[in-house]
């Protein structure tokens, strides 16, 4: 049976759903900004989704000046937020998470449009946020025991990938803790959901901002500005580095997270059934997204049972259109990713995958795009078919950056010295996992690797709660965060903030 688009999941009465609980955030034109507790008309810019390439709402660009009134007012705003009690902060805060959670449906429906993920990706987004900002509702008290808010807001920019879990939860835990926050909607996709989750949290008197427009229009006031207290970046390595660049001489408070190149090393290992399992997870959202593992090292005398469990955990993906069923009635497809963020970007990792075969690599497995779930006649420029390269040239994008993609290389070594210096090829990460029948040996293996987390037969991730989270090299600067830390770096307080400051060596806390 032909596959159609789920009733009632289109995407004209997904928005249609969307102003009916947030009219105040829409004009006849589309989106509108947030700032100074109003609602203001942008530049409307228009975008596709990913899923099938057609139109959907996209975000209402502001100009440099407009991004600097927005600016002004958030700091208006973080001068009376925070003066106010935490009690009260809290109660607003909470109110403003429980209602998020009440759209929980509605908002992962608007990511999936947006940004492709599949549904029960597109859920997790949602649940990790307001799980996360519960946590921190119960906590708050004692973390601020002693600080006291910065005296500028926060500005946050992040990447399209994760507008709930990352952005729309930072925002929250910094208004937690006292500040304004400002947020710039990502280019790429994520903008409807942030509208409407800023417009539920904005009803409760969050001095929240969001605005939406050119990142080097809005640079100056974004990044720059004297007025903000702090800067949390989370996106490319590039722009990561450039925004680094800009703070070089100036002590602003900052969070900068960077795309990483995460390696997973197999030495002296058996237990081939548990690494085929997560080898098939570490596909969740296409391997977009800055803790996705897409370099595997492998002893070479184990090789041959490595591509036993390998092969078949990427032959078994499913990927597709996630909104595709073979009846009305049935529940939305069970994928373990959908497409790419757009069109453009499948294109340059089709060109990346075939130049590194064309240099030499090995094509260990390359996907077809006939085996996945779609609806007849559909767009599918956005679509990946899974990949992995055996042995790519040491110059090839595939070797020493991530693909941000579900492009996998492995690299077979002999030695213990030749495992860390090939996981360790990306200038620092911020996670790596090795795998390996003696937790001694890979405890050992693990101290040498240049990431911030070390799995030791699992998996690691960002987290948000309890269990610090930062970088080394050149995927992170500034302050970590994750549980108390992630409330420190956007307060004051009597103790040296933890994390990589570069050239801050005494990096202030007033």
């Amino acid at each position: 049976m032909a596959l159609a688009l789920k009733p009632g999941t289109d995407w004209q009465t997904t928005y249609a759903r969307a102003r009916a609980v947030a009219p105040e955030a829409f004009s006849d034109n589309g989106l509108l900004n947030y700032w100074g507790g109003r609602w203001h008309e942008g530049t409307p810019r228009q975008a596709t989704s990913p899923l099938d390439g057609s139109a959907i709402t996209g975000p209402p660009e502001l100009d440099a000046r407009g991004a600097q009134r927005a600016v002004v007012e958030s700091l208006y705003q973080h001068r009376t937020w925070s003066m106010a009690p935490l009690g009260e902060r809290k109660a607003r805060v909470s109110a403003a998470i429980e209602d998020i959670a009440e759209h929980r449906e509605l908002l992962a429906l608007l990511l999936v449009w947006e940004i492709g993920r599949t549904w029960a990706a597109a859920l997790d987004d949602v649940d990790r946020c307001v799980d996360g900002v519960r946590w921190y509702l119960d906590e708050i008290e004692e973390m601020m025991a002693g600080r006291t808010p910065l005296r500028g807001p926060v500005s946050n920019i992040a990447a399209w990938n994760q507008p709930m879990s990352v952005l729309t939860h930072a925002m929250l835990v910094q208004a937690l803790a006292g500040n304004a926050a400002i947020a710039k909607a990502p280019s790429d996709g994520g903008v409807n959901c942030l509208t409407l989750a800023v417009a539920l949290a904005a009803r409760h008197g969050l001095p929240l901002t969001l605005v939406s427009g050119d990142g080097s229009e809005l640079a100056a006031s974004l990044v720059s500005s004297p007025v903000i207290g702090c800067l949390s970046f989370v996106g490319g390595r590039d722009p990561g580095g450039a925004v680094a660049a800009k703070l070089f001489d100036q002590s602003k408070r900052h969070v900068i997270e960077a795309e990483t190149l995460n390696c997973w090393g197999i030495w002296e290992f058996s237990d081939w059934d548990k690494l085929s399992t997560q080898i098939r997870e570490s596909f969740v959202h296409g391997k977009q997204r800055g803790t996705a593992y897409s370099r595997f090292v492998v002893q070479r005398s184990l090789f041959d049972e490595f591509l036993a469990a390998y092969l078949p955990a990427v032959r078994s993906l499913a990927f597709g259109h996630p909104l595709a069923v073979a009846s009305p009635d049935d529940p939305l497809p069970a994928l373990d990713f959908g497409p790419l963020i757009s069109d453009r970007k499948a294109k340059e990792l089709h060109d990346a995958v075939d130049e590194a075969i064309g240099d030499g690599g090995v094509p260990l497995h390359r996907g077809l795009l006939e085996d996945g779930k779609f609806i007849p006649g559909q767009e599918m420029s956005a679509y990946f078919a899974p990949a992995a390269i055996l042995t790519p040239l040491a110059s090839s994008p595939p070797h020493h950056t991530a693909p941000f993609g579900p492009v996998d290389s492995i690299v077979l070594v002999d030695t213990e010295a030749e495992l860390l210096s090939e996981m360790n090829v990306g200038d620092g990460s911020l996670v790596a996992s090795v795998s390996c029948d003696d937790e001694s040996t890979a405890h050992r293996l693990g101290a040498g690797l240049r990431a911030f987390k070390i799995g030791i037969n699992r998996p690691r991730s960002r987290g948000d709660r309890e269990e610090v989270f930062g970088g080394k090299g050149a995927s992170w600067h500034g302050a970590f965060v994750g549980g108390e830390l992630l409330v420190q770096s956007v307060t004051y307080g009597p103790d040296r903030l933890y994390g990589n400051f570069g050239a801050y060596s005494q990096y202030p806390t007033v």
